[in-house]
């Protein structure tokens, strides 16, 4: 079973895609955290709209922003790669410079901005997988998409620790964030756009060019929905919890958030590497395993009540920061290890939908849930989530899509499994 033992900068620099498009990729994120947590002070300060009113359009922006997905993942399929990843850049900057553009009071312009930010932010993962997985292949392909998450968040915490730095400014550092932004999302379309980086099939290993039909992975694609909850636990569950249950100071949420942004940082790329002795399978079932654990932890934390609740909720997110950095580590590798070659795009765009639906639901599921109780909050999120790790791990689809397959399709995936790549 080949495995990553090794984490070499400079190989995987050049398997993430290069320089220039690790430039592109911090410029795009350094900007993202400039501005998207902070869009909805931006609707309430800047544009003077109601917080419910700028809540809904930006929820409306995420999950219309999902009706491209087929779209993406079609262009993808015919051979585009550094296109689709600039294009996502570019069409935030159109959502930018709307929003400069919107009037006070305009609350169906700021809709329209949110819906283009949105439609970037969800074809950019799967843009960006399709990229990275035609520039590399097995365990390193792993590292690079655990990379390239590394280096997202750093950027994104960078600009949000600036964007916050400025906030004392008013409404008019949001409207100068918000064109800095803007900027940079130029900067990193021209960047990544100058890659020019397209898929050929007759390039294309023969590993991993199976022509097999497209896995349909309905248990995987439904337990991922649940699985993305634990992207949205240290930035509304904890918060939430922390706040009006137990009364803590703000200053605990924040220490958590921070503290997961820099664990994800410094241990996405190693532990992605660690695991890489296993099936992408079987970690991303442990995954789910952790979270759970995670989500039971928070469950005995918050009973201990006022005064040692908030340290003991911030000691277990650090567990379910590690079952976020497992998830993400082996999520998108399995994905795009199922997928033969000619339907990367579209498998990357459905599981980006389910990703996005997940993150889309999560707020109202947690804050429905949370006024129950903790019980219900994390009893109801260990239950589903251990059940999606189970439904992962006992999933079946590469026996089927081999009996499905052509004789000589069926030998190349024999192949790709033997010198330990497939489904790992």
């Amino acid at each position: 079973m080949a495995t990553t033992t090794k984490i070499r900068p400079r190989a995987l620099v050049r398997a993430s895609g290069g320089l220039r498009y690790a430039v592109a990729l911090a410029v795009d994120a350094l900007g993202t955290g400039l501005l998207r947590p902070f869009l909805l002070l931006y609707g309430v300060m800047v544009l003077r709209l109601s917080a419910p009113a700028t809540g809904i359009a930006m929820t409306a922006g995420v999950v219309v922003g999902l009706v491209c997905m087929p779209a993406v993942g079609r262009w993808l399929d015919r051979g585009a790669r550094s296109t689709v990843v600039a294009a996502s850049m570019l069409v935030r900057v159109l959502g930018v410079a709307l929003l400069l553009a919107t009037p006070a009071g305009h609350v169906w312009l700021f809709a329209t901005a949110a819906l283009f930010l949105g439609i970037g932010n969800q074809a950019w993962p799967a843009a960006h997988a399709a990229l990275v997985a035609t520039v590399a292949h097995g365990r390193e392909r792993d590292a690079a998409l655990a990379a390239g998450r590394a280096l997202r968040n750093a950027g994104m915490g960078a600009g949000a620790l600036l964007a916050t730095a400025c906030l004392a400014g008013g409404t008019t550092a949001l409207q100068a964030l918000a064109a800095v932004t803007g900027l940079a999302y130029l900067t990193a379309a021209a960047l990544a756009w100058s890659v020019h980086l397209r898929a050929h099939p007759a390039a294309t290993p023969a590993k991993d060019r199976a022509d097999g039909p497209a896995p349909r992975m309905r248990a995987l694609l439904a337990a991922n929905v649940v699985y993305a909850f634990c992207l949205n636990v240290p930035e509304i569950a904890l918060p939430l919890i922390l706040v009006t249950q137990l009364h803590a100071s703000p200053v605990w949420s924040a220490a958590i958030f921070v503290a997961n942004t820099v664990l994800v940082v410094t241990l996405q790329v190693p532990v992605t590497v660690l695991l890489s002795r296993f099936s992408r399978r079987t970690v991303l079932a442990l995954a789910g395993v952790v979270l759970t654990a995670s989500y039971l932890g928070f469950l005995a934390a918050t009973s201990l009540g006022h005064g040692w609740g908030a340290p003991a909720v911030a000691t277990v997110s650090v567990v379910c920061t590690l079952g976020e950095i497992i998830y993400a580590g082996s999520a998108t590798a399995l994905i795009t290890a199922l997928a033969p070659a000619h339907v990367l795009g579209r498998t990357l765009a459905r599981f980006q939908l389910s990703t996005g639906f997940g993150l889309a639901v999560s707020p109202a599921v947690i804050t429905a849930l949370a006024p129950h109780g903790p019980a219900a909050l994390w009893g109801s999120l260990a239950a589903a989530t251990l059940l999606s790790a189970s439904a992962v791990a006992t999933e079946k689809d590469q026996g089927a899509a081999q009996r499905l397959m052509p004789p000589r399709a069926s030998r190349l995936v024999s192949s790709a499994m033997a010198s330990g790549d497939g489904l790992k």
